[in-house]
């Protein structure tokens, strides 16, 4: 008897806080900017802003938009990136292998 397994079994989707944090970092790491600048710029706190890069914070829509904006992003484009970025992630979600 056939036998249907999925494809990624162990693979867990990432947190949307978690490629949100990674889409603000890559783009802060491109310009190349230091947190604490660009911290400064969108009214958090060096600190918090690390905490929502790494994923460890749920950040409100209004801070969201105020690192976005202090990165020349508009919340189009992040959560653009993040989708994509989630898309990457775990590419078939749902597709599963027919083992006979």
């Amino acid at each position: 008897m056939a036998e249907i397994i999925p494809l990624h079994p162990s693979r867990p989707e990432p947190l949307w806080r978690e490629a949100a944090g990674d889409v603000l970092r890559r783009t802060r790491h491109e310009r190349g900017e230091r947190l604490a600048d660009t911290a400064e710029r969108s009214g958090v706190s060096p600190q918090y802003l690390s905490e929502m890069e790494r994923g460890l914070k749920e950040p409100s829509s209004e801070m969201l938009a105020a690192v976005a904006g202090a990165l020349d992003l508009s919340l189009i484009d992040l959560a653009s990136a993040v989708a994509d970025d989630l898309r990457e992630a775990v590419p078939t979600r749902g597709a599963l292998l027919l083992a006979a």
